[in-house]
Protein backbone atom coordinates (compact mmCIF):
# COMPACT_ATOMS: atom_id res chain seq x y z
CA UNK A 1 0.00 0.00 0.00
CA UNK A 2 1.49 3.22 -1.08
CA UNK A 3 1.25 6.07 1.39
CA UNK A 4 1.24 9.78 0.36
CA UNK A 5 2.41 12.19 3.31
CA UNK A 6 1.12 16.43 3.27
CA UNK A 7 2.51 18.11 6.44
CA UNK A 8 1.33 16.06 9.22
CA UNK A 9 -1.50 13.92 7.61
CA UNK A 10 -1.32 10.97 6.14
CA UNK A 11 -3.85 9.04 4.04
CA UNK A 12 -3.88 5.50 2.14
CA UNK A 13 -5.14 5.63 -1.55
CA UNK A 14 -7.26 2.73 -0.38
CA UNK A 15 -8.85 4.63 2.77
CA UNK A 16 -9.24 7.83 0.45
CA UNK A 17 -10.83 6.46 -2.00
CA UNK A 18 -13.22 4.50 0.35
CA UNK A 19 -13.73 7.91 2.42
CA UNK A 20 -12.32 6.20 5.84
CA UNK A 21 -8.85 7.45 6.55
CA UNK A 22 -7.24 5.54 9.36
CA UNK A 23 -7.69 8.62 12.14
CA UNK A 24 -11.07 8.72 10.90
CA UNK A 25 -11.62 4.78 11.99
CA UNK A 26 -11.00 6.27 15.74
CA UNK A 27 -12.70 9.82 15.48
CA UNK A 28 -13.75 12.34 12.92
CA UNK A 29 -12.00 13.39 10.31
CA UNK A 30 -10.88 16.58 9.80
CA UNK A 31 -11.05 19.18 7.70
CA UNK A 32 -8.21 19.41 6.00
CA UNK A 33 -8.72 15.61 4.58
CA UNK A 34 -11.91 16.06 3.70
CA UNK A 35 -10.43 18.63 1.06
CA UNK A 36 -7.51 16.88 0.60
CA UNK A 37 -10.30 13.63 -0.33
CA UNK A 38 -12.55 15.10 -2.81
CA UNK A 39 -9.56 16.76 -5.34
CA UNK A 40 -8.84 14.27 -8.12
CA UNK A 41 -6.26 11.42 -8.20
CA UNK A 42 -4.25 13.29 -10.61
CA UNK A 43 -4.10 16.59 -8.57
CA UNK A 44 -3.10 14.16 -5.81
CA UNK A 45 -0.25 12.21 -8.11
CA UNK A 46 0.92 15.57 -8.99
CA UNK A 47 1.51 16.81 -5.31
CA UNK A 48 3.53 13.18 -4.90
CA UNK A 49 5.82 14.00 -7.91
CA UNK A 50 6.43 17.35 -5.91
CA UNK A 51 4.50 19.47 -8.76
CA UNK A 52 3.11 22.74 -7.15
CA UNK A 53 -0.72 22.30 -6.85
CA UNK A 54 -2.87 24.02 -8.82
CA UNK A 55 -5.64 26.37 -7.48
CA UNK A 56 -9.27 25.47 -8.11
CA UNK A 57 -11.73 27.18 -7.66
CA UNK A 58 -15.22 25.50 -5.79
CA UNK A 59 -18.05 23.94 -8.36
CA UNK A 60 -20.22 26.48 -7.61
CA UNK A 61 -18.62 29.54 -8.94
CA UNK A 62 -16.82 28.46 -11.76
CA UNK A 63 -19.27 29.31 -14.37
CA UNK A 64 -18.77 33.06 -13.47
CA UNK A 65 -15.40 33.15 -15.03
CA UNK A 66 -14.30 31.59 -18.64
CA UNK A 67 -10.56 31.68 -19.76
CA UNK A 68 -8.90 34.07 -20.66
CA UNK A 69 -9.09 33.15 -24.52
CA UNK A 70 -12.58 32.06 -24.41
CA UNK A 71 -13.42 35.80 -23.01
CA UNK A 72 -11.63 37.54 -25.95
CA UNK A 73 -13.50 35.26 -28.62
CA UNK A 74 -16.76 36.62 -27.13
CA UNK A 75 -15.53 39.94 -27.11
CA UNK A 76 -14.73 39.77 -30.82
CA UNK A 77 -17.68 38.34 -31.56
CA UNK A 78 -19.94 40.94 -30.29
CA UNK A 79 -17.64 43.72 -32.21
CA UNK A 80 -18.70 41.79 -35.64
CA UNK A 81 -22.31 41.74 -34.54
CA UNK A 82 -22.60 45.17 -34.47
CA UNK A 83 -20.37 46.17 -37.35
CA UNK A 84 -22.98 43.72 -39.06
CA UNK A 85 -25.90 45.46 -37.70
CA UNK A 86 -24.20 49.13 -38.97
CA UNK A 87 -23.35 47.48 -42.25
CA UNK A 88 -27.32 46.61 -43.04
CA UNK A 89 -28.62 49.80 -41.29
CA UNK A 90 -27.17 51.51 -43.97
CA UNK A 91 -27.61 49.17 -46.85
CA UNK A 92 -31.39 49.64 -45.49
CA UNK A 93 -31.39 53.64 -45.20
CA UNK A 94 -29.83 53.78 -48.77
CA UNK A 95 -32.18 51.22 -50.14
CA UNK A 96 -35.16 53.31 -48.54
CA UNK A 97 -34.15 56.76 -49.72
CA UNK A 98 -33.78 55.05 -53.63
CA UNK A 99 -36.87 53.69 -53.68
CA UNK A 100 -37.89 57.10 -52.21
CA UNK A 101 -36.80 59.24 -54.60
CA UNK A 102 -37.94 56.31 -57.99
CA UNK A 103 -41.59 56.65 -56.57
CA UNK A 104 -41.33 60.95 -56.42
CA UNK A 105 -39.87 60.14 -60.00
CA UNK A 106 -42.45 58.37 -61.09
CA UNK A 107 -45.29 60.23 -59.68
CA UNK A 108 -44.23 63.28 -61.00
CA UNK A 109 -43.90 61.68 -64.40
CA UNK A 110 -47.47 60.36 -63.71
CA UNK A 111 -48.62 63.63 -62.98
CA UNK A 112 -46.95 65.46 -65.87
CA UNK A 113 -48.00 63.00 -68.31
CA UNK A 114 -51.87 63.79 -66.81
CA UNK A 115 -51.63 67.28 -67.24
CA UNK A 116 -50.58 66.97 -70.51
CA UNK A 117 -53.38 64.94 -71.74
CA UNK A 118 -55.61 67.84 -69.81
CA UNK A 119 -53.80 70.50 -72.13
CA UNK A 120 -54.98 68.67 -75.11
CA UNK A 121 -58.07 67.60 -74.32
CA UNK A 122 -58.70 71.35 -73.70
CA UNK A 123 -57.50 72.35 -77.07
CA UNK A 124 -59.64 69.37 -78.67
CA UNK A 125 -62.53 70.60 -76.78
CA UNK A 126 -61.44 74.44 -77.81
CA UNK A 127 -62.10 73.34 -81.42
CA UNK A 128 -65.22 71.37 -80.63
CA UNK A 129 -66.56 74.54 -79.26
CA UNK A 130 -65.68 76.91 -82.09
CA UNK A 131 -67.56 74.48 -84.39
CA UNK A 132 -70.63 74.62 -82.37
CA UNK A 133 -70.28 78.27 -82.11
CA UNK A 134 -73.60 80.17 -81.09
CA UNK A 135 -75.80 77.94 -81.78
CA UNK A 136 -76.07 76.76 -78.31
CA UNK A 137 -77.49 78.55 -75.78
CA UNK A 138 -78.37 78.95 -71.86
CA UNK A 139 -82.11 78.79 -70.54
CA UNK A 140 -81.23 82.64 -70.23
CA UNK A 141 -80.18 82.95 -73.50
CA UNK A 142 -77.03 83.30 -72.93
CA UNK A 143 -74.30 81.35 -75.31
CA UNK A 144 -73.47 78.17 -73.73
CA UNK A 145 -69.97 77.51 -74.93
CA UNK A 146 -68.16 80.11 -76.83
CA UNK A 147 -68.97 83.53 -78.06
CA UNK A 148 -66.67 84.60 -81.33
CA UNK A 149 -64.06 86.97 -80.79
CA UNK A 150 -63.87 85.91 -76.98
CA UNK A 151 -60.41 86.11 -76.24
CA UNK A 152 -60.20 82.89 -74.04
CA UNK A 153 -62.12 79.77 -72.98
CA UNK A 154 -62.09 78.63 -69.33
CA UNK A 155 -62.39 74.58 -68.80
CA UNK A 156 -63.04 73.36 -65.78
CA UNK A 157 -62.02 69.25 -64.83
CA UNK A 158 -62.24 66.66 -62.40
CA UNK A 159 -58.50 66.76 -62.13
CA UNK A 160 -57.79 70.58 -63.36
CA UNK A 161 -58.11 73.22 -64.77
CA UNK A 162 -57.66 74.26 -68.20
CA UNK A 163 -57.85 78.23 -69.86
CA UNK A 164 -57.62 78.03 -73.90
CA UNK A 165 -56.66 81.22 -75.46
CA UNK A 166 -58.00 82.29 -78.92
CA UNK A 167 -55.36 83.73 -81.07
CA UNK A 168 -56.60 84.94 -84.60
CA UNK A 169 -53.51 84.48 -87.56
CA UNK A 170 -55.27 87.63 -89.55
CA UNK A 171 -54.45 89.97 -86.42
CA UNK A 172 -50.85 88.77 -87.35
CA UNK A 173 -48.50 90.48 -89.48
CA UNK A 174 -47.65 88.74 -92.10
CA UNK A 175 -43.95 88.09 -91.75
CA UNK A 176 -43.35 87.17 -95.71
CA UNK A 177 -44.78 90.17 -96.99
CA UNK A 178 -44.91 92.70 -94.45
CA UNK A 179 -42.76 96.23 -95.83
CA UNK A 180 -39.56 96.59 -93.76
CA UNK A 181 -40.88 99.39 -91.75
CA UNK A 182 -44.06 97.63 -90.34
CA UNK A 183 -41.31 95.07 -89.18
CA UNK A 184 -39.00 97.66 -87.63
CA UNK A 185 -41.54 99.30 -86.08
CA UNK A 186 -43.02 95.61 -84.65
CA UNK A 187 -39.58 94.62 -83.58
CA UNK A 188 -38.84 97.72 -81.96
CA UNK A 189 -41.97 98.02 -80.19
CA UNK A 190 -41.21 94.26 -78.69
CA UNK A 191 -37.21 94.68 -78.10
CA UNK A 192 -37.12 98.04 -76.98
CA UNK A 193 -33.88 98.45 -78.59
CA UNK A 194 -34.28 100.53 -81.97
CA UNK A 195 -30.62 99.61 -83.32
CA UNK A 196 -31.33 96.25 -82.41
CA UNK A 197 -34.56 96.01 -84.52
CA UNK A 198 -32.47 97.00 -87.44
CA UNK A 199 -30.24 94.63 -87.49
CA UNK A 200 -32.89 92.06 -87.49
CA UNK A 201 -34.95 93.64 -89.90
CA UNK A 202 -32.59 93.30 -92.25
CA UNK A 203 -31.49 89.58 -91.11
CA UNK A 204 -34.85 88.98 -91.83
CA UNK A 205 -35.04 90.45 -95.17
CA UNK A 206 -31.97 88.48 -96.50
CA UNK A 207 -33.57 85.21 -94.82
CA UNK A 208 -36.73 85.83 -96.84
CA UNK A 209 -34.89 87.18 -100.10
CA UNK A 210 -32.58 85.78 -103.02
CA UNK A 211 -28.67 85.55 -102.23
CA UNK A 212 -26.05 83.87 -103.61
CA UNK A 213 -24.65 83.19 -99.83
CA UNK A 214 -21.94 85.80 -99.46
CA UNK A 215 -23.27 88.17 -97.63
CA UNK A 216 -22.50 89.06 -93.63
CA UNK A 217 -25.24 87.38 -92.68
CA UNK A 218 -24.35 83.99 -94.41
CA UNK A 219 -20.88 84.65 -93.65
CA UNK A 220 -22.35 84.27 -89.89
CA UNK A 221 -24.35 81.17 -90.20
CA UNK A 222 -20.81 79.73 -91.65
CA UNK A 223 -18.77 80.53 -88.43
CA UNK A 224 -21.36 79.53 -85.88
CA UNK A 225 -21.38 75.39 -84.81
CA UNK A 226 -23.40 73.98 -85.89
CA UNK A 227 -23.50 75.74 -89.56
CA UNK A 228 -26.14 76.08 -91.68
CA UNK A 229 -27.19 78.01 -95.16
CA UNK A 230 -30.52 80.68 -94.88
CA UNK A 231 -33.00 79.36 -96.83
CA UNK A 232 -33.46 82.66 -98.78
CA UNK A 233 -37.05 81.93 -99.49
CA UNK A 234 -40.09 82.94 -97.75
CA UNK A 235 -40.61 81.63 -94.15
CA UNK A 236 -42.29 78.36 -94.33
CA UNK A 237 -43.05 77.88 -90.14
CA UNK A 238 -42.85 81.36 -87.96
CA UNK A 239 -40.03 79.17 -85.60
CA UNK A 240 -37.27 79.77 -88.23
CA UNK A 241 -37.39 83.36 -87.19
CA UNK A 242 -35.09 81.85 -84.10
CA UNK A 243 -32.31 80.70 -86.76
CA UNK A 244 -32.71 84.83 -87.45
CA UNK A 245 -28.96 86.43 -86.71
CA UNK A 246 -30.06 88.77 -83.33
CA UNK A 247 -32.74 86.67 -82.47
CA UNK A 248 -32.97 85.35 -78.71
CA UNK A 249 -35.66 82.80 -77.17
CA UNK A 250 -36.87 85.78 -75.23
CA UNK A 251 -37.32 88.43 -78.30
CA UNK A 252 -39.53 85.91 -79.62
CA UNK A 253 -41.66 83.74 -76.83
CA UNK A 254 -41.43 86.63 -74.81
CA UNK A 255 -40.16 87.87 -71.34
CA UNK A 256 -40.77 89.57 -68.19
CA UNK A 257 -40.04 93.27 -68.17
CA UNK A 258 -40.30 95.90 -65.33
CA UNK A 259 -42.34 98.77 -65.05
CA UNK A 260 -41.58 102.09 -63.44
CA UNK A 261 -41.82 100.96 -59.95
CA UNK A 262 -40.12 97.80 -60.21
CA UNK A 263 -42.90 95.33 -60.63
CA UNK A 264 -42.47 92.43 -63.46
CA UNK A 265 -45.41 91.91 -65.76
CA UNK A 266 -45.26 89.70 -69.08
CA UNK A 267 -44.31 90.80 -71.94
CA UNK A 268 -45.15 89.09 -75.32
CA UNK A 269 -43.21 88.28 -77.88
CA UNK A 270 -42.78 88.22 -81.92
CA UNK A 271 -44.50 85.11 -82.03
CA UNK A 272 -47.97 87.00 -80.78
CA UNK A 273 -47.29 89.46 -83.43
CA UNK A 274 -45.72 88.03 -86.76
CA UNK A 275 -47.08 84.89 -88.59
CA UNK A 276 -46.61 82.80 -91.71
CA UNK A 277 -50.51 82.82 -91.96
CA UNK A 278 -51.25 86.82 -90.61
CA UNK A 279 -51.96 89.31 -92.69
CA UNK A 280 -51.18 92.79 -94.22
CA UNK A 281 -54.46 94.31 -93.13
CA UNK A 282 -57.03 95.16 -92.05
CA UNK A 283 -56.45 93.24 -88.62
CA UNK A 284 -58.73 92.34 -85.84
CA UNK A 285 -59.14 95.59 -83.57
CA UNK A 286 -60.10 93.50 -80.98
CA UNK A 287 -57.26 90.46 -81.20
CA UNK A 288 -54.43 92.23 -82.35
CA UNK A 289 -51.20 92.10 -80.23
CA UNK A 290 -49.90 94.67 -78.34
CA UNK A 291 -47.09 95.36 -80.62
CA UNK A 292 -48.73 95.79 -83.24
CA UNK A 293 -50.96 98.07 -82.61
CA UNK A 294 -48.04 100.13 -80.96
CA UNK A 295 -46.68 100.00 -84.48
CA UNK A 296 -49.25 100.65 -86.87
CA UNK A 297 -50.37 103.16 -83.62
CA UNK A 298 -53.00 101.93 -82.42
CA UNK A 299 -55.46 102.04 -79.06
CA UNK A 300 -56.98 99.62 -77.47
CA UNK A 301 -60.00 100.40 -74.89
CA UNK A 302 -61.00 97.76 -72.08
CA UNK A 303 -64.12 97.00 -73.66
CA UNK A 304 -64.30 94.82 -77.21
CA UNK A 305 -65.30 97.36 -80.37
CA UNK A 306 -67.92 96.02 -81.91
CA UNK A 307 -68.40 97.93 -85.11
CA UNK A 308 -66.34 100.26 -87.27
CA UNK A 309 -68.19 103.11 -86.08
CA UNK A 310 -66.85 102.48 -82.52
CA UNK A 311 -63.21 102.54 -83.74
CA UNK A 312 -63.24 105.73 -85.75
CA UNK A 313 -64.86 107.56 -82.99
CA UNK A 314 -62.11 106.76 -81.00
CA UNK A 315 -59.90 108.81 -83.61
CA UNK A 316 -57.95 105.34 -84.67
CA UNK A 317 -57.64 105.04 -88.43
CA UNK A 318 -59.92 102.24 -90.27
CA UNK A 319 -58.09 101.85 -92.90
CA UNK A 320 -55.80 98.98 -91.67
CA UNK A 321 -58.93 97.61 -88.87
CA UNK A 322 -61.68 95.01 -88.92
CA UNK A 323 -63.92 93.93 -86.46
CA UNK A 324 -64.18 89.79 -86.55
CA UNK A 325 -63.31 87.96 -90.02
CA UNK A 326 -60.68 85.83 -88.90
CA UNK A 327 -60.38 82.32 -90.27
CA UNK A 328 -56.87 80.76 -89.20
CA UNK A 329 -56.74 80.42 -85.23
CA UNK A 330 -54.20 79.61 -83.05
CA UNK A 331 -55.67 77.67 -79.66
CA UNK A 332 -53.14 77.82 -76.65
CA UNK A 333 -54.05 75.88 -73.64
CA UNK A 334 -52.34 75.92 -70.23
CA UNK A 335 -53.89 72.64 -67.84
CA UNK A 336 -53.15 72.58 -64.60
CA UNK A 337 -53.89 69.90 -62.12
CA UNK A 338 -55.75 70.38 -58.91
CA UNK A 339 -54.66 68.73 -55.08
CA UNK A 340 -56.78 66.56 -53.18
CA UNK A 341 -57.74 69.90 -51.32
CA UNK A 342 -58.96 71.55 -54.64
CA UNK A 343 -56.32 73.90 -54.75
CA UNK A 344 -54.16 74.10 -57.97
CA UNK A 345 -50.83 72.13 -58.10
CA UNK A 346 -47.76 73.28 -59.36
CA UNK A 347 -47.61 71.01 -62.44
CA UNK A 348 -48.79 72.47 -65.56
CA UNK A 349 -48.34 71.46 -69.31
CA UNK A 350 -48.75 73.31 -72.35
CA UNK A 351 -50.17 72.93 -75.71
CA UNK A 352 -51.45 74.17 -79.10
CA UNK A 353 -52.85 74.21 -82.25
CA UNK A 354 -53.37 76.27 -85.41
CA UNK A 355 -56.56 75.32 -87.11
CA UNK A 356 -58.20 76.59 -89.61
CA UNK A 357 -61.96 77.49 -90.11
CA UNK A 358 -64.03 76.20 -93.58
CA UNK A 359 -67.29 76.34 -94.70
CA UNK A 360 -69.57 74.02 -93.24
CA UNK A 361 -71.90 73.97 -96.43
CA UNK A 362 -68.55 72.72 -98.28
CA UNK A 363 -66.94 70.38 -96.03
CA UNK A 364 -67.63 67.19 -94.18
CA UNK A 365 -65.16 67.99 -91.71
CA UNK A 366 -64.98 71.97 -91.26
CA UNK A 367 -62.03 72.06 -90.25
CA UNK A 368 -58.07 71.81 -90.82
CA UNK A 369 -54.94 71.63 -88.49
CA UNK A 370 -52.28 73.79 -89.74
CA UNK A 371 -49.85 72.78 -87.08
CA UNK A 372 -49.92 71.17 -83.36
CA UNK A 373 -47.11 71.97 -80.69
CA UNK A 374 -46.93 69.49 -78.09
CA UNK A 375 -45.42 72.57 -76.19
CA UNK A 376 -46.21 76.30 -76.19
CA UNK A 377 -45.21 78.44 -73.34
CA UNK A 378 -48.01 80.82 -71.65
CA UNK A 379 -48.61 83.45 -69.99
CA UNK A 380 -51.19 81.77 -68.50
CA UNK A 381 -48.82 78.95 -67.11
CA UNK A 382 -47.79 81.11 -64.28
CA UNK A 383 -48.50 80.15 -60.82
CA UNK A 384 -52.16 81.94 -59.82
Amino acid sequence: MKIISRGTSTLSKTSCSTGVSERGRIGHRSLRSRLRCAVPFSWRSAAAHGAAPQTRMSTRHAWRRAPQGVRGDRGSALLTVLWLSACLAAIAFSVSSSVRAETDRVEANSNGLRAYYLATGAVERGIMWMLWGEGYRNGDGSIRFWKYGAPRMNMSFPSGDAVVEMIPESAKLNINYARPEDLERVITAVSGDANRAHDITGAILDWRGGGDGSSQYDQYYFSISPTFRARHASFQEIEELLFVRGMTPELFYGNFVADSVGALYASGGLRDALSVWGSMGPFDVNAISPALMAAIGVRRKTAPFKNLGEVSGMGIPTGRMIVGGNVIWTLRSSARLKRPDGTPSEVVRTASATVKLLDPKGFTIPLHVLRWYDDAWSESAIQP
